[in-house]
């Protein structure tokens, strides 16, 4: 009997072992796939709170809670899925698909800064008025769920790629880690951007005089922050977009652009003492350039084939 005890618990302790080198390994391939997609979650963390943003306070929240919810459903229940079914039957069909979500990121962010130049959106801030704010909402929220359905699809793809090589249980468990960590801290940090006039004003009626300072400044801010993340989430679809772009040209034998970037990233990279930034900074600058130059083409090419009135 003691040998049969002393055998069991052999057994669990094998097995126990067995579920910590598992949760170790998918601790470090999330880690590693959701490093890489720090760039896309850039962007959806700047682009959300605009849709948010002109509600009532008490709709805040709430709008930010349905674009969560929805943010979840696209990677559980339709992402995260075909991600695993790409990865057993059609892998070489990740980098096809990562590089459409690109050109998507590229037209997104073109279009956004020929619309900043022609003045277009006003058109829209118009169009908008005409509806009632439960129309506006259910339409807002609508939007940005299409938007993340596109950069979770770019967050899984990456995120995918990177976890490609090890067993399926492990990649299906990772790309969950990353799902849910992701969504949670970007709307997480969403929900405190579109609060921040709002927890301004509280400080703002506080005794402390500091804490009164801070809440008038909070306030103050929140206008310089939404235009701020705007056109840091419009650089991001640029530089994310055309820095895919570059590397799945790379991966089909199309060399040129990628060494040209590299040469650029080099170049700047030798900067005594700020290497690493500025190399950084090089690259991101010419994958925007390149994700412009891409999206213009597909901004151009649409509005022929169907006017912008």
């Amino acid at each position: 009997m003691a040998s049969g005890l002393v055998a069991l618990l052999d057994d669990v302790a094998a097995i126990a072992k067995i579920a910590a080198t598992s949760l170790d390994d998918v601790t470090a391939a999330a880690s590693k796939a959701g490093s890489k997609a720090v760039g896309v979650v850039l962007d959806d963390t700047a682009v959300t709170p605009g849709y948010a943003v002109g509600f009532t306070p008490d709709r805040e929240l709430p709008i930010v809670w349905k674009i969560a919810l929805g943010s979840l459903r696209n990677k559980f229940l339709f992402l995260l899925p075909g991600a695993l079914l790409l990865s057993a039957f059609a892998p070489w069909a990740v980098t096809p698909i990562l590089m459409l979500g690109a050109c998507y990121l590229c037209f997104e962010g073109a279009e956004k800064i020929v619309e900043a130049l022609r003045h277009e959106d006003h058109a829209d801030e118009v169009e908008e008025l005409a509806l009632s704010s439960a129309e506006l909402e259910k339409q807002k929220v609508a939007g940005a769920i299409r938007t993340d359905l596109i950069l979770s699809g770019e967050i899984m793809a990456i995120a995918l790629a990177d976890v490609a090589d090890r067993p399926l249980a492990i990649q299906a468990a990772a790309l969950a880690v990353v799902g849910l960590a992701i969504t949670v801290g970007v709307y997480g940090v969403v929900a405190l951007i579109v609060k921040m006039d709002d927890i301004g004003l509280h400080l703002a009626k506080h005794r402390a005089r500091m804490l009164r300072g801070l809440g008038r400044g909070l306030v103050k801010g929140m206008p310089v922050t939404l235009t701020l993340l705007t056109q840091v989430g419009t650089a991001a679809m640029l530089w994310v977009g055309g820095g895919i772009i570059v590397h799945g040209l790379e991966q089909f034998g199309v060399t040129g652009v990628a060494h040209l970037v590299e040469a650029f990233s080099h170049w700047a990279g030798a900067v005594p003492g700020v290497g690493a930034v500025t190399g950084w900074l090089a690259t991101a600058l010419a994958s925007g350039i390149v994700g412009l130059a891409l999206g213009a083409v597909i901004v151009g090419g649409l509005r022929v084939v169907k006017p912008h009135h």
